[in-house]
């Protein structure tokens, strides 16, 4: 990571029929609106909100037509209208300097941290927990145990833009602001009513979604007071299992065929069900492998083709893949939110104002199945194996039968997550005058309250290992071999060989219900004060100071069953503990040659209670040679600090395979651990960013942009990877072997972790934003393009040299991201296209591409079947349609992937992660064509 010169400076029918049921009744009321739609203009969007607001994100300088040196995107309101997005989040994502954001479709369950069905926003591919989210510019509360905000609370009905800062801000808000700030800003002086249904169903009849949104403003004592509020309810049915025609059931395995210098790949990406785990049971070692037990219990030999444990390729492996199992694209989602705010000039320079919100979200899905990858032994008495099957482990000597399964008839795991999240804020704020100038004000008290409630349904480990072992009492009853002995012990056998064997009463008895209530709180209170003091020769230099103490809090509590690892998966730990943290900031812009050059200055001194004293910067020029050319640069020192998780976890547990290779490589089940640590220092990040922007006269309503950024990110909070710890363990580390816990027969039941600053993060690229707008004909042409392309994405964990990432589609970052959008308008028809998408990529860059006179396979450089992801390409369609006759009225169609464009295939497995989907969700669109249709109406 060496320096360059830059750097030193730097129910289908049902429910979709009810959606439209309430369209038509609440556009039946909104109708005798009288007052036109006021249609916000996409080509204000282009340019950066400082350019006519007050208060710019990324900046605590207040004035007018100040423009910050850190690079800001704005979504206006145009924008948001024609997409009519489910979830607001889904169009932020869109933009490119977005990375792998947390979204219903890309959780896969979330048993163990309870994340599942929340929107989160990911800057720069850094993490969520990196990218600082703000409501009005005040920090949004957690809505996970891991630190994740969740766009779902916010007040969508109220927002008029979305800025989001591309550079470093922690001087500017403190902890988190690493690869930015994304800052929803309300519209607070908002009067009249509006409101909005809006339904959408997916090109396959399923993922049937509605939405209702009300929202009014109004002001009162003669225009001294405002208030306004708004209510919203959206749903959305989820897609059960895998209903897709694009599933092909890719892994990324060991190549059954190589061999030392025989030209074949060591990876092969192909079709490919298990060995070790079938929907009923499978042998999976000794003279009757491959055996496994069908519907009914009936014994089949597996066609194995070609196969290497745990995958098999070609023969049946459409059997014992997980894709025929219950595992759910997208969860089912409902959610409820109010919102309120009110002001009041007391006089012409105090105002009084607060605000209070609250959101309830529950969402519910079928998690992976209840998989087991061989281990499980099954005794020759055991009353459900068939005689045939019986009459041949007497003959082959067996006793007993080593088999997996992902236990079809149990089903998935059964999720789900419910949160209440309320938001509190008092205020007041005004202005003064002082030295010869205005000063402004402005003081909160902010209470953020986060109830958390998650629940999985796994089965109980003791239960199911009773109830599988079942055998004949005297009378020929099947029992339980542990009733035998203890005959009121209540177990129920169950017949896991094979599908459609299991009964409900059995099924009952193994379920378990581990849950976990969580209650996190945070209290903030701040005080702000900006003015312009005094002038240079070059004008008036305005600055920001101000104060905050927060304080965040966690409390939980979980079931008995839990804190002994009782459950297959989930086993919740209780997260307790709390920090604080006070601050002080102070920021400068200072005028150098009057409207040519001006600088930003910005420090924050902060004091955590958990880690310490941590100083932040930034540095930041503007220079104007001309007025068709902006010059910006910044230099920044952000940090992040160790989130309660983090700090306190108390090992939280969930369940996964691995290849041990203390067994031959054995595919194995096993507890993942992951505690806190209550000595962790918050990370360090520097910025630097160059860019220059571009408006030039002889060509009115162009913008463009380009912006290079660099971030460096040490000290960083991770911890090992669960392979790492294995992996560095089998090569003597003694000190990651006492992480490491095995049975008695040396079977590997455990893997501990706890995050350290021990990683060093690197990305680097350049953003290029160009919008135009121009008149044609009877209407106006508005064009936007954005584009991020990554130069540089690496990962020092420490171990070995930095990895890179770049170009990786299954964990990295693309080489370029982009979104590009047209809209034309003319009178009350406005049409909007937009194309989207990454480019394509690899697995792993280290990795050689071939299928056959391979070059010798090395740990640094392996050989693979193919070393390619596809790109893709979206196209988005919609239209607006305000009716001349129907005043304030305002319809939207629109289609998502139009071409219906099924995800490239991006393989699971060996090496890249492990379970059933066969694409990547993050960069890929799984649900495939969608349309929406929204009604709205303003009076």
């Amino acid at each position: 990571m060496k320096d360059s010169a830059l750097e030193i400076f730097a129910g289908k029918k049902s429910i979709f029929s009810k959606g439209i049921s309430l369209l038509a009744l609440l556009s039946g009321s909104t109708m005798l609106a009288a007052p036109a739609w006021a249609q916000g203009e996409l080509g204000d969007s282009v340019r950066s909100a400082s350019a006519s607001e007050i208060v710019v994100t990324g900046s605590r300088i207040m004035r007018d037509g100040y423009d910050a040196p850190t690079p800001v995107s704005v979504l206006g309101a145009a924008e948001l209208e024609a997409s009519a997005p489910e979830n607001i989040a889904d169009l932020v994502n869109q933009l490119p300097g977005m990375g792998t954001s947390e979204n219903p479709q890309t959780q896969g369950g979330q048993i163990s941290n309870g994340g599942t069905g929340i929107n989160s926003l990911n800057l720069r591919d850094l993490g969520s927990v990196r990218t600082l989210v703000l409501l009005d510019g005040k920090r949004v509360p957690a809505a996970t145990l891991t630190g994740l905000v969740d766009v779902n609370f916010l007040p969508h009905m109220l927002v008029k833009r979305v800025d989001v800062v591309t550079g470093g801000a922690s001087a500017a808000y403190g902890s988190d602001a690493v690869a930015g700030v994304v800052n929803f800003v309300l519209d607070k002086d908002f009067t009249g009513i509006k409101t909005l249904i809006q339904g959408g169903i997916s090109n396959y009849g399923d993922d049937e979604n509605y939405k209702l949104g009300f929202a009014a403003g109004s002001s009162f004592a003669d225009g001294r007071g405002h208030v306004l509020v708004s209510a919203e309810h959206s749903f959305k049915q989820g897609i059960k299992g895998y209903p897709r025609p694009w599933y092909t059931g890719a892994k990324l395995m060991l190549n059954p065929s190589y061999a030392v210098g025989n030209g074949q790949p060591y990876y092969l990406v192909a079709p490919a069900g298990f060995t070790t785990a079938a929907p009923g049971a499978i042998v999976t070692t000794g003279a009757l492998k491959g055996l496994y037990f069908g519907p009914g219990g009936t014994p089949a030999q597996l066609n194995t083709g070609l196969a290497r444990d745990p995958y098999v390729v070609g023969g049946d492996w459409q059997y014992t893949d997980f894709g025929n199992g219950p595992q759910d694209i997208d969860p089912r989602v409902s959610r409820q939110s109010v919102f309120g705010y009110a002001s009041f000039d007391v006089s012409d320079s105090v105002k009084l104002y607060a605000q209070a919100a609250f959101a309830r979200t529950h969402t519910s899905m079928n998690s992976t199945p209840a998989f087991v990858l061989g281990g499980i032994t099954i005794q020759r008495d055991n009353a459900f194996l068939p005689q045939e099957i019986v009459d041949r482990m007497t003959d082959l000597g067996l006793n007993t039968l080593n088999v997996g399964t992902w236990n079809a008839d149990y089903g998935g795991i059964l999720t789900e997550t419910t949160r209440k999240q309320q938001r509190y804020v008092v205020g007041a704020s005004g202005s003064f005058d002082m030295l010869g100038s205005d000063w402004k004000w402005d003081a909160y008290y902010n209470r953020n309250v986060s109830n958390i409630f998650n629940s999985a349904f796994p089965y109980v480990r003791a239960r199911y290992d009773q109830a599988i072992d079942a055998v004949r009492d005297a009378n020929g009853v099947i029992v339980c071999r542990s009733t035998l002995t203890n005959p009121n012990n209540g177990c129920v056998p169950y017949n896991m060989l094979g599908t459609g064997t299991a009964s409900e009463a059995a099924i009952n008895y193994v379920r378990g219900n581990t849950w976990l209530r969580s209650k996190l709180t945070q209290d903030v209170v701040a005080a702000a004060l900006s003015g312009q003091p005094f002038a240079t020769w070059a004008g008036p230099v305005s600055i920001a100071l101000g104060a905050e103490h927060r304080r965040e809090k966690i409390r939980s509590k979980v079931d008995d069953l839990s804190l002994t690892n009782a459950y297959w998966a989930g086993n919740y730990k209780p997260l307790n503990g709390a920090y604080s943290v006070t601050e002080a900031y102070v920021e400068a812009a200072v005028p150098l040659v009057a409207d040519m050059l001006d600088a930003n200055l910005a420090a924050r001194a902060t004091d955590y209670s958990s880690s310490g004293y941590v100083t932040t910067w930034k540095v930041g020029l503007n220079f104007t040679p001309i007025e068709d050319i902006r010059v910006r640069l910044t230099r920044s020192r952000d940090i992040r600090a160790g989130n309660l998780s983090e700090l306190y976890a108390e090992g939280q547990t969930q369940t996964a395979s691995i290849n041990d290779p203390f067994r031959g490589g054995a595919s194995t089940t096993y507890f993942q651990v992951t505690s806190g640590n209550l000595n962790l220092k918050p990370e360090k990040a520097d910025t630097f960013t160059a860019g220059v922007v571009l408006r030039p006269r002889f060509l009115p309503g162009l913008t463009a942009s380009v912006d290079y950024f660099d971030i460096r990110v040490k000290d960083v909070l991770a911890s090992l990877s669960f392979a790492d710890i294995l992996g560095e363990c089998y090569r003597g580390d003694q000190l990651l072997c006492s992480q490491i816990e095995r049975d008695s027969n040396g079977v590997l039941t455990v893997i501990n972790r706890t995050p350290v600053n021990f990683q060093a993060r690197l990305v680097r690229g350049l953003d290029f934003e160009l919008g135009y707008r121009v008149p044609i004909g009877k209407g106006d042409l508005t064009l936007r393009a954005m584009a991020t392309h990554y130069l540089k994405s690496e990962l020092d964990n420490g171990l070995t040299v930095p990895n890179s990432s770049l170009g990786e589609l299954r964990g990295g970052v693309p080489n370029w991201k982009y979104r590009m959008q047209a809209t034309y308008s003319a009178g009350p028809i406005s049409l909007t296209a937009v194309g989207r998408g990454v480019s394509d990529g690899v697995y792993d860059v280290n990795y050689i591409g071939c299928e056959n006179n391979c070059p010798l396979y090395t740990a640094n450089n392996p050989t693979i079947s193919t070393n390619h992801i596809d790109g893709t390409f979206y196209v988005d369609l919609s239209a607006t349609v305000t009716p001349k006759a129907l005043p304030g009225i305002k319809m939207v169609f629109a289609v998502d992937n139009v071409a219906n464009r099924a995800p490239s295939v991006a393989a699971r497995g060996t090496g890249v992660g492990s379970g059933p989907l066969d694409t990547y969700g993050f960069y890929f669109d799984m649900i495939g064509r969608r349309f929406r249709v929204a009604l709205s109406a303003e009076f």
